[in-house]
């Protein structure tokens, strides 16, 4: 065999090995200190762009579009109060918010689009998360009207170890049959993965938008469906690619105090 092309199969096989492992899933997390807020109070939360089981890398972030919080029915722009709060080198955002009265309360978030050139395409992924202050189990449900979003058919906030929790997968309020759903743990280190194909779980939803999942470990679940977007963005090299439209939430699962 001629030398150029023995030369030639190690870079093959890297390159057919890249191919065919599974690319990392990028999480928009929009993590709170806490989902229950018992006397109510000022809760913190943190916003990276991550792959939340193995803890990074964490990509660049820029500035939100939009963040904010709905609450008895009233949104609340909270882009005044976010913060730079760089995390592994790169930015990353904080905001802190008081939450007076009881109810929940869900924040928001949609994401400048973010390039990510190895799969060829922009991703915007529309994160929310529900905070109960006062633990009144109230208002759990309704939607922030995001572009895509889940609508939670069990309560987010109160979930044990072992619950499963169940949503519907919607853009522009419409259900969407078989949606494709990533799911992945905040992974603090303390759960190992048997191989890379646990990282990521991925279900779908059945003809109704509708799925479910039981959550084994203690911690926050991202639960991010993934639809293709309606128009193109130009990507840095004048193309026209396809964007990755995310409707993400985040839950807490808790284990029983002993």
């Amino acid at each position: 065999m001629p030398k150029t092309q023995t030369a030639r199969i190690p870079c093959l096989a890297l390159a057919l090995m890249a191919l065919a492992s599974p690319a990392a899933a990028h999480f928009q997390e929009l993590i709170p200190a806490a989902d229950v807020l018992p006397e109510g109070g000022a809760v913190t939360l943190d916003l990276v762009f991550t792959h939340p089981f193995e803890g990074g890398p964490v990509m660049a972030m820029a500035r939100p579009v939009a963040v904010g919080v709905l609450a008895g029915g009233v949104r609340t722009d909270l882009g005044p109060q976010l913060v730079e709060a760089p995390q592994g080198g790169v930015m990353a955002w904080r905001l802190t918010h008081d939450l007076p009265e009881p109810g929940a309360a869900i924040f928001y978030t949609e994401p400048a689009p973010y390039w990510e050139p190895a799969e060829g395409k922009f991703i915007v992924h529309y994160a929310k998360v529900v905070v109960d202050s006062f633990a009144s189990g109230e208002g759990w449900d309704e939607m922030v009207g995001l572009p895509v979003e889940i609508a939670p058919l069990a309560q987010p906030t109160g979930l044990w170890v072992g619950n499963v929790f169940s949503g519907v997968v919607t853009k522009a309020g419409a259900p969407v049959p078989f949606a494709e759903i990533e799911v992945e743990f905040v992974n603090d280190g303390s759960i190992t993965a048997p191989s890379d194909a646990y990282i990521t779980q991925v279900i779908k939803a059945d003809a109704n938008g509708t799925f479910s999942y039981a959550m084994p470990f203690a911690g926050w679940w991202g639960f991010a469906a993934l639809i293709e977007g309606d128009q193109p963005m130009t990507a840095p090299d004048g193309r026209a690619v396809p964007v990755e439209e995310g409707a993400l939430i985040w839950v807490n699962a808790k284990a029983p105090l002993r």
